[in-house]
Parts: C-alpha cells; sequence; structure tokens
C-alpha cells in the first residue's frame, strides 16, 4: 500500500470517530438537559441514557485523541439544578 493511500486511510478514520464522537457528545448533552428539566419539574429521571453515550465517548477516546467525560449521577444534576435557583 502506498503511504499516501495508508495516510488518506489514516486521515479518513479519524474524521469519522470525530463525527461519531460528535454526534455522541450532542447525545449526551441532549440526556442531561432531559435529566434537568425532570428534575426541575420534580418528576423521576434516571442518568442511565447520559451514562451509556459517556461510555461509548470514553471508549472512543481511549482509541483517538478525543476528550473523555465523567459519568453523571442524579445527585449531580440535582445538585446543579438546585444552584439554578
Amino acid at each position: 500500500m502506498s503511504v499516501h493511500k495508508a495516510i488518506t486511510l489514516h486521515a479518513q478514520k479519524q474524521n469519522q470517530d470525530f463525527t461519531k464522537f460528535t454526534r455522541l457528545d450532542q447525545q449526551r448533552e441532549e440526556y442531561i438537559q432531559e435529566a434537568i428539566e425532570l428534575c426541575k419539574a420534580g418528576k423521576d429521571f434516571t442518568t442511565d441514557k447520559i451514562n451509556e453515550v459517556t461510555l461509548q465517548i470514553n471508549v472512543l477516546a481511549n482509541e483517538r485523541f478525543i476528550p473523555t467525560r465523567k459519568l453523571v449521577t442524579p445527585e449531580m444534576v440535582r445538585v446543579y439544578v438546585e444552584s439554578l435557583n
């Protein structure tokens, strides 16, 4: 395989991974916002969907130079919502 072809394939893989990270990070933010809104309304919520996406992001981060994300607990959401008041 030529060097040019190898570099092109490597760049394509990096681009795919970064696109996937961007999509997952946006989805994570949407799930966080959903949990915040439910907490504000005094309704039950979980952080399961947030953390499922977070784990997918962190797997990607282990393979590439992509930032990791922290797992979110319900307490973290409650503390954030309380800080808004």
